[in-house]
């Protein structure tokens, strides 16, 4: 039987991935900043927040049963890189930093307990970058390359890497974007199968793979809507 952690799991993405995994029998501790918002029946509440080193360490102590860390947790502040530079740094401290130092602790837990899975949550934005989004870009661009960084690495005790991409989905964090957008319990079901079928990666949605596929060709064509004629 799985025992998981997922990092913000209080709301959005976080809120559906604790849900799908305790329909699957799973012991899900449901981390959040504030664990009393956690409203998830048959879940273990755990506080976290990611960018305090002495609260992920008493996180990894707390749960030493996890086979499955889900880091799901995330920052988008619409700072562009030549804007408000702390902007920029709270992207990077969470979706960067805050998830490898949680990684980082968990690792010799997840190695104590057969090895287990690491799940990282990206985005499309981890292959391109658009306005008003140029430092939640870098911070996904980061957190991708960092899953496969990880996945050399910790390939020697037996865990597996998972990134996870998606456009839009339908949570609070994209309430104020227009466009189509991803039923979240969906992207959960998606990201647990290729947990359980051993994938390197999820591509989610179709405009997700649209972006990933533009990589092989000359990004003139891509950013062509957004410069100068």
């Amino acid at each position: 039987m799985t025992t998981a952690l997922v990092t913000g799991a209080n709301r959005g993405l976080g809120r559906h991935l604790a849900l799908e995994l305790l329909a699957r029998g799973a012991t899900v501790h449901a981390a959040a900043r504030r664990p009393e918002t956690v409203d998830l029946p048959g879940a273990r509440p755990l506080a976290l927040d990611i960018t305090d080193p002495d609260a992920v360490a008493a996180a990894a102590e707390l749960a030493g049963d996890v086979d499955l860390l889900v880091n799901n947790a995330g920052v988008s502040t619409g700072s562009p890189l030549l804007g408000d530079l702390d902007g920029v740094r709270a992207e990077l401290d969470v979706n960067f930093w805050g998830t490898l130092s949680v990684v980082r602790a968990f690792a010799p837990v997840l190695a104590a307990n057969g090895g287990g899975t690491v799940v990282n949550i990206a985005s499309a934005l981890s292959w391109f970058a658009a306005p008003g989004a140029g430092a939640y870009a870098v911070s996904k661009a980061a957190n991708w390359a960092m899953s496969n960084a990880l996945r050399l690495e910790l390939a020697g005790q037996g865990t597996h890497v998972v990134s996870v991409h998606l456009g839009l989905a339908d949570t609070d964090m994209a309430a104020g974007i227009d466009g189509p957008k991803t039923d979240p319990a969906l992207v959960a079901r998606r990201t647990l199968d290729a947990v359980d079928a051993g994938e390197f990666e999820v591509v989610v949605d179709d405009w997700s793979a649209v972006v990933k596929a533009s990589l092989a060709r000359d990004p003139r064509e891509f950013y062509a809507a957004h410069l100068p004629a």
